[in-house]
C-alpha cells in the first residue's frame, strides 16, 4: 500500500504534546501490505506520529527527541537491498518504477523503491483534452498511485521535493550498492537516503514570459489546470446563455497542445463561441508530420477558429485597465461596437513578429497559455554544497547517453528533467513517447548497474505522432506508414486504442477498456434510436 506522511502543522503540534516511551518503531499494518516505516529523530522525548497510507491502512511510528536532526525514512530492509528513490510520478517516474518491478532480480538484489510525487494521482496527459469534451471520466485518465501500485512493492509518498544532496561524486563505483548515493530532502521535512536516484520531476508552465500572463492566463498541463479551465468554461456558458454575443477564447501557442485545445474548445462551444489561436510563427505545428498539420488546418477552418499567425503577445490585461488612450479606445470600439461585455473581459495586445503585419488588440473572456515550460528540477532549493548536479541553461540535468547525470554514477534523469539529442543533433521533444522509452531504458540500466552489467545507450525510436481534434476526430501519423495519416473517426479510434495500450497497468487498462466499450455501445444505441425516430416521423 502507498504510504505518506502528514505535514500538517496542526497535527504535528498536537503530536508533539504526546509523550511516549523511548526506543520503539512500529506499525499497525502488516508487512505484506507494503506499509512504509519511518524513523524520526528530534530533541527531548518521543511522540506518536501517524503515517497516512489510504483508507484501508494506517501506520504509526515514534519520534525520538534525544538526538538532533530532521526525520529520516527507515527503509523496510535497511541496507540489505538496494534503495531506489524516484522523484516524480509522471510517465518517466511511474513507468520506471513499474519497469523495475517487472524485471527478474536475484533475491538479495531486488531494490526497495520509493516514488515521490506532489499529487496523489498519475495523469495520462495526452487525454486531458477529453475531460473538456466529456469523453472520459477523471478516474480513467487520472488513477490514484495507491491503486496502481497496490499490488507492487513500490512505496509512494505524496510530498514535494525541497532539495537534493548527492554524494556519489566522490569516486564511488556506480556498480556497487554499499554506502549511500545521497539524500533527498522533502518539503514535509522527511529525509530519504538512497543508493540510486531517478529524476523525473517533469516541468510546469512558464507564465512569466509576458506581463499579465501570471495573473490572467490559464495553463493547461495538469489535472488541476484541466479542472480550472472546465470550471471557467462552464461559468462562461452559464453567463452567456441566451445572449446574442459569443464566448471568446484565445489560445496562445499553436504547437500540439494549443491546436488540440483550440479544436476541442471550438467543438464544445460551436456557434456559441469564437476561438482565436495566436502563434509567433507563420504556421501551426511546425515540427509535426505534414499529414497531422493538414488535418488540423482542415478541422480548425471548418470550425471557424481564427488563426493569428506571426504575432507575439505583448501583454495581457483586464479590459479598461489601461484603456484611457484614444488609440486603444478606437481599436476596441471597432472590435466591439455596441456589445455590453462582462467586466471580467481580458485584452491581449499583440505585436507583429513577422514583417507586413500590424499590431492588434484582441478582447476575450478566457486566455489559455500553452507556450513555454520550466523544468521543476530548476525550482528546487540550491544545494549548499559544491557538488550539486550539473544543469544546463534551462535547468535540466546534463546526462550521458545511458541517461546517467554527468559526474553522478548513481543518478539517472528522464523526461523534462534532462535534455538529450538524437543522432542528428536535434533535441528530443518533451513528449510522453520519449519519456516512456527513457523509463524503459532507465529501468534496465538500473538493473544492469546493480548487477554489475554494462549499461545500454539510449536510442529513441519514433513510432509516430497523434493528436486529438475533437470528440470523434483525430490525426495519427504512424512512422511505419510513411506518408499516411489516419484522420476523422478512424484516427480517433486508432488514437484511443494506442493510448489504452500505454496505460500503466493491466488492471487499469482492462477497467478503462470496459468503460470505453460500454460508453460506445450506449452512444451507438442512442444514435440508432434517433435515426429510427427520424425515419418514423417521416411517415
Amino acid at each position: 500500500m502507498a504510504c505518506a506522511i502528514s505535514s500538517s502543522a496542526a497535527t504535528l503540534a498536537f503530536l508533539h504534546r504526546r509523550q511516549f516511551t523511548r526506543g520503539k518503531l512500529f506499525t499497525v499494518c502488516p508487512r505484506n501490505n507494503s506499509t512504509s516505516w519511518w524513523l524520526f529523530s528530534a530533541r527531548r522525548g518521543h511522540h506518536l506520529v501517524t503515517s497516512a497510507t489510504n483508507e484501508r491502512c494506517r501506520g504509526f511510528a515514534e519520534i525520538s527527541e534525544t538526538e538532533s536532526g530532521p526525520p529520516i525514512y527507515a527503509w523496510p530492509d535497511d541496507n540489505k537491498r538496494p534503495r531506489v528513490c524516484i522523484l516524480g510520478g509522471g510517465f518517466g517516474g511511474l513507468y520506471t518504477a513499474l519497469r523495475l518491478e517487472s524485471l527478474v532480480w536475484p533475491d538479495d538484489k531486488k531494490p526497495q523503491v520509493v516514488l515521490v510525487d506532489q499529487s496523489e494521482r498519475f495523469v495520462f496527459k495526452p487525454l486531458l483534452y477529453e475531460l473538456l469534451s466529456g469523453e472520459v471520466d477523471e478516474w480513467e485518465i487520472a488513477p490514484r498511485f495507491s491503486d496502481l501500485l497496490g499490488n507492487t512493492g513500490v512505496q509512494f509518498f505524496k510530498d514535494r521535493v525541497k532539495c537534493l544532496h548527492p554524494s556519489d561524486h566522490l569516486g564511488m563505483n556506480g556498480a556497487t550498492v554499499t554506502g549511500s548515493g545521497g539524500v533527498v530532502h522533502l518539503k514535509s521535512g522527511l529525509l530519504i537516503e538512497y543508493d540510486w536516484l531517478v529524476l523525473a520531476l517533469g516541468a510546469e508552465a512558464k507564465l512569466d514570459l509576458v506581463p499579465g500572463a501570471v495573473e490572467y492566463a490559464l495553463p493547461f498541463s495538469t489535472l488541476e489546470d484541466a479542472h480550472k479551465v472546465n470550471e471557467k468554461l462552464r461559468a462562461l456558458e452559464r453567463n452567456y446563455f441566451g445572449k446574442d454575443f459569443p464566448i471568446r477564447v484565445a489560445v496562445v501557442g499553436c504547437g500540439y497542445s494549443g491546436v488540440e485545445l483550440a479544436a476541442t474548445i471550438s467543438e464544445r462551444l460551436q456557434h456559441r463561441g469564437v476561438v482565436q489561436a495566436v502563434n509567433v510563427g507563420k504556421t501551426i505545428l511546425p515540427n509535426a508530420p505534414p499529414g497531422n498539420r493538414e488535418s488540423a488546418l482542415k478541422v480548425l477552418s471548418s470550425r471557424n477558429v481564427q488563426l493569428l499567425l506571426g504575432y507575439a503577445v505583448r501583454c495581457i490585461r483586464k479590459d479598461g485597465e489601461f484603456g484611457n488612450s484614444h488609440e486603444l479606445r478606437n481599436v476596441e470600439a471597432l472590435n466591439n461596437a455596441t456589445e455590453i461585455r462582462s467586466p471580467e473581459s481580458l485584452v491581449l495586445e499583440l505585436q507583429p513578429a513577422q514583417r507586413g503585419l500590424q499590431s492588434q488588440i484582441v478582447e476575450v473572456d478566457l486566455v489559455l497559455w500553452t507556450v513555454g515550460t520550466k523544468p521543476q528540477l530548476s525550482l528546487l532549493e540550491p544545494n549548499d554544497k559544491s557538488y550539486g548536479l550539473p544543469l544546463n541553461a534551462r535547468g535540466q540535468a546534463e546526462i550521458d547517453e545511458t541517461l546517467r547525470v554527468r559526474g553522478h554514477p548513481r543518478v539517472f534523469a528522464v523526461g523534462d528533467s534532462c535534455a538529450l539529442r538524437d543522432e542528428h543533433g536535434n533535441l528530443l521533444p518533451a513528449t510522453a513517447q520519449v519519456a516512456l522509452q527513457q523509463a524503459d531504458f532507465v529501468g534496465w540500466n538500473l538493473w544492469a548497474a546493480i548487477n554489475g552489467r554494462p549499461l545500454l545507450p539510449f536510442r529513441f525510436q519514433n513510432v509516430g505522432e497523434m493528436m486529438t481534434l475533437g470528440r470523434y476526430d483525430a490525426a495519427v501519423s504512424p512512422s511505419f506508414l510513411e506518408g499516411i495519416t489516419l484522420e476523422g473517426p478512424i484516427g480517433h479510434t486508432a488514437r484511443k486504442f494506442a493510448c489504452l495500450t500505454r496505460f500503466p497497468t493491466d488492471e487499469h487498462r482492462l477497467k478503462v477498456g470496459i468503460s470505453w466499450l460500454t460508453k460506445s455501445a450506449v452512444e451507438a444505441a442512442a444514435l440508432v434510436q434517433n435515426n429510427f425516430t427520424k425515419v418514423l416521423s417521416g411517415f
